[in-house]
């Protein structure tokens, strides 16, 4: 089944994409008030989309039902793993990319993002991708099934530039879990821009004018 996304443009014709993938027990509402504080305007009219995850039981959270991309079984989040709901989403994300590109706007030309869990599935299903996409960026997240990224990695997106943020204080996702998932990312050769701020587990300013930064270079680069 197709996600419920909710769709914006920034004018007629649109030349680029930003989807973007909200946290835990959030909606597809959650960050548009962000994505409104962006200015990319010198890339031209951009497509904005913001889906809803699908609703779930969520064992650590007493199997209370909420909208997740995958169910999380431990506060360290990787010690297990819901690799069957991680997977499954990754169909969900790939059909979004798929939907752009039919709509006239090529993966290289779409940047796919997430915040949290959904920073968990950009990573997840964005170095899956079969086609290359503009980039990747993580939020205050961390990259699941490490062990299997160097085997089920796609060659198109061996190089695609990873922008990765994180809060020195959060209290959600261990700082050193998104540390960790940067030094993996080096370590299999990916380019990673690396940000911290001294926050919790939110978004600050400087963070989304660094977004913005990155955003206009992977997004005004042009197509090899």
């Amino acid at each position: 089944m197709a996600l419920d996304t909710l769709d914006f443009q920034s004018g007629d014709h649109p030349v680029a994409s930003l989807i973007v993938l909200h946290g835990l027990g959030a909606d597809g509402n959650d960050f548009v008030p962000i994505a409104r504080e962006l200015d990319l305007s010198a890339i031209g009219p951009m497509r904005f989309v913001f889906p809803h995850a699908p609703v779930r039981p969520v064992t650590i959270n007493g199997g209370m039902k909420m909208r997740a991309w995958y169910d999380i079984y431990t506060p360290d989040l990787v010690r297990r793993e819901d690799e069957a709901g991680l997977r499954a989403s990754v169909t969900d994300v790939q059909a979004l990319l798929d939907r752009e590109a039919a709509l006239g706007i090529p993966p290289e030309r779409t940047v796919l993002m997430g915040f949290s869990q959904g920073c968990a599935m950009a990573l997840l299903a964005g170095l899956r991708a079969p086609r290359r996409l503009a980039g990747i960026a993580g939020l205050s997240g961390y990259l699941p099934l490490a062990a299997t990224t160097a085997a089920e990695c796609s060659a198109a997106n061996r190089d695609v530039p990873v922008f990765l943020a994180h809060g020195r204080f959060d209290p959600v996702v261990a700082p050193a879990r998104g540390v960790a998932s940067r030094e993996a990312l080096l370590a299999l050769g990916y380019r990673v821009e690396w940000h911290d701020y001294p926050m919790e587990h939110s978004v600050c300013p400087e963070e989304v004018e660094d977004l913005n930064v990155w955003l206009l270079k992977v997004l005004g680069a042009p197509i090899a």
